[in-house]
């Protein structure tokens, strides 16, 4: 059952604006700092017909996963998360492509009615934009995320 009210802040977020109490506000989890292990896109998508959406997921984790390491210190126990975006982005990407192929509306026996994939593409899309906040992905979002301290005694810079 959920807990009413507000959903709490986070721990770095109440420290930033100045309003952390340690009787209101937890650190929340620490993982450790192991690096997520790319899943086996044939096994988790199984078939034929999925062999674009494997290849989109599988891109999109080589791109965006290794950014998240660096920059929001994504470890091997948020996995699940990173494969659910991956996912979302390639199912989000086959919906609009078929949307391309087959229009708003399509034909039925009963006459015209709105296509499917219109239902499909809005529901990933906003799965979408809720692991994206999740993560950090977004211009507004990657501003709430504090980047990893990985104990260098450089400027911290990790780009370099």
């Amino acid at each position: 059952m959920a807990v009413p009210g507000q959903k709490p802040k986070p721990h770095i977020q109440a420290v930033r604006e100045g309003t952390f109490r340690s009787d209101r506000n937890s650190e929340g989890a620490r993982f450790a700092p192991a690096e997520p292990i790319e899943p086996d896109w044939d096994e988790l998508l199984p078939g034929d017909s999925a062999e674009d959406v494997r290849g989109k997921a599988r891109d999109v984790w080589r791109r965006t996963i290794p950014a998240l390491v660096v920059a929001a210190g994504l470890t091997d126990s948020q996995r699940e998360t990173a494969i659910e975006y991956c996912l979302t982005v390639a199912r989000l990407w086959q919906a609009e492509r078929e949307l391309s192929r087959t229009g708003l509306v399509v034909e039925t026996e009963r006459g015209n009615v709105k296509s499917p994939w219109v239902t499909i593409a809005h529901q990933y899309r906003s799965h979408f934009r809720s692991l994206v906040g999740e993560l950090g992905l977004s211009p507004a979002s990657a501003t709430r995320i504090t980047p990893p301290d990985f104990g260098g005694d450089d400027d911290g810079d990790v780009f370099d």
